[in-house]
């Protein structure tokens, strides 16, 4: 067995690593820094999974067991810059609340710990647990820095471990690596995942600007299937982070599969961003429906994002989690004793229309349950022209939920939209022009971006609205998260105003606006509150 590197390599505090809120100060690179209150620093998010501190980025080993949703991440402890990854790992029941647990795999003598995923061995086909106590087992990238330095192009490896203990200890396999590099720079981030048709462990994985796709009995021997991705989707960086699933079309038993890549560079706005595909899997090949780009989320600031495996039937939801950041800027942003967020988890469903498959995201029902009945302001119809501040009834912007109605055929205005300002006159403007054809968030004036010219930039999409153009908004401390016709578009983008938005208007421009209803919630935090 390959033992993990040594305890010295954890410089969090035991405070940290079991969730106590009774310390406000982290170590992190060997220096003390006082927090101030616990997760209510500037620009933390108050209802987004962000780690206690230190580094984070993708969401690995996302899975389903005995009534807890298990998030894996890409983890540096020692520091709120990229360094060395390890797997953070915390728990929920529902998807909202979260609870943080020790580190589960950390570096050792093959190399850092890159991307991956989990599943439950219900067969024990591993033979490391049993059929009464299936294991969970996880596999993942090794990283050799030392290689990757010596100009090698094998440092990449795939290796697994698994837990007899719900995930809260694991054992790294003694025969990793279990996949072998052939010669690859890129070649990371297995997602594994068990296909009855063809009764094998499943295997996608990304491979320089394409994924391959492997077959095993027992995730230890593992056989090369197909390649899929060349001249096929966006090429404007390297691909990473696969994930392959089966999924229903709305309202129909009809089955396709779908295969999410994220990118980095060459998102639709700049940097990072996920590409889907829809299509057929046999278990060996994937064969699309169509070769158009097609992305996820279309803002600035999700990336790498994969769905949880073993959901119970009973629940059937394919449910998505992605990283809150882009690469142009995620090392920079403002930050104290941590750096990043994840997104709100998503639902994800596939409609077919007039003959192209498109996927569309949902906010979680079970975000439902932070909503303040006290806290809520209803606005209604009314035409507005120019600018037009509606009343909040108090409600705190930074922490809320939005949502709006604009009639556009009844109205003769080109473009509407909605508008959140502070004192300091910083604005945040999300608007859709029919003229243009085209949705865009503008985050140039929403506060601080001086950390990195890619920054401040409008961020648009191509965006065909009907009669009614529905907005639902979800805004923390510093992101907002835009679903357009119940999620036919969604737009995640980070912000960071010097002071709360507290202002907020609606906007019209060519004419005058019909605002058919709006809705203004506040949400509870899910982060225990503490001095």
């Amino acid at each position: 067995m390959i033992q993990i590197l040594k305890p010295s390599i954890f410089i969090l505090t035991i405070g940290i690593l079991t969730s106590s809120c009774h310390n406000n100060h982290v170590q992190i690179s060997g220096t003390k820094k006082t927090v101030t209150g616990y997760y209510h620093e500037q620009y933390r998010p108050q209802y987004h999974f962000s780690p206690e501190s230190g580094w984070m980025n993708d969401p690995n080993g996302l899975v389903y067991y005995e009534g807890e949703y298990h998030l894996f991440y890409q983890y540096y402890p020692d520091s709120i810059v990229w360094g060395p990854m390890h797997w953070g790992h915390a728990v929920s029941r529902d998807l909202i609340h979260w609870k943080h647990l020790p580190v589960a795999l950390s570096p050792d003598s093959l190399g850092y710990i890159f991307s991956g995923s989990v599943v439950i061995d219900i067969n024990n086909t591993s033979g490391f647990g049993s059929v009464e106590k299936p294991p969970m087992v996880a596999i993942f990238t090794y990283h050799d820095p030392v290689l990757e330095k010596s100009g090698s192009n094998t440092f990449q490896s795939q290796g697994i471990a698994f837990s007899l203990d719900k995930g809260r200890s694991w054992t790294k396999y003694s025969g990793n690596p279990v996949l072998k590099n052939p010669g690859i720079r890129d070649f990371r981030d297995p997602k594994m995942f068990w296909n009855p048709d063809v009764k094998k462990w499943e295997l996608i994985m990304a491979v320089k600007d394409r994924v391959h796709i492997y077959s095993s009995a027992d995730m230890k021997t593992w056989t090369f299937e197909s390649e899929f991705g060349k001249d096929i989707g966006a090429h404007g960086g390297v691909w990473e982070c696969p994930d392959l699933f089966p999924i229903k079309i709305a309202w129909t038993e009809v089955v396709k599969w779908v295969m999410l890549v994220s990118i980095n560079p060459g998102g639709p706005n700049g940097g990072s961003a996920t590409q889907y595909f829809t299509g057929n899997f046999d278990g060996h090949k994937f064969v699309p429906d169509e070769t158009e780009v097609k992305w996820v989320d279309l803002g600035r600031d999700n990336y790498a994002g994969v769905t949880w495996s073993n959901i119970p039937e009973n629940d059937g939801r394919r449910i998505f989690i992605g990283w809150m950041s882009n690469w142009d800027y995620a090392t920079v942003v403002p930050a104290t004793s941590w750096r990043s967020a994840s997104t709100i988890p998503r639902e994800l469903i596939l409609l077919l229309d007039n003959g192209h498959y498109f996927l569309t995201s949902l906010p979680l029902s079970e975000l439902g349950g932070l909503r303040i009945k006290s806290d809520t302001a209803s606005v209604r119809m009314q035409t507005f022209n120019g600018e037009k501040e509606i009343p909040t009834r108090n409600v705190s912007l930074m922490q809320s939920e939005l949502l709006f109605g604009f009639e556009l055929t009844s109205s003769p205005s080109d473009t509407v939209g909605i508008i959140l300002e502070n004192s300091n006159k910083e604005k945040l403007i999300i608007g859709y022009s029919k003229s243009h054809k085209q949705f865009y968030v503008d985050r140039r004036a929403a506060g601080n971006s001086g950390f990195s010219k890619e920054f401040g930039r409008i961020s648009t999409a191509p965006y065909d609205a009907g009669p009614v153009l529905k907005l639902h908004l979800f805004i923390d401390a510093s992101s907002v998260e835009v679903f357009v016709d119940d999620g036919r578009l969604v737009m995640t983008n980070l912000i960071f105003p010097g002071e709360k938005f507290t202002n907020l208007k609606l906007f019209s421009k060519g004419g005058a606006g019909l605002l058919n209803k709006a809705v203004i919630i506040g949400l509870s935090g899910i982060w225990p509150a503490c001095e």
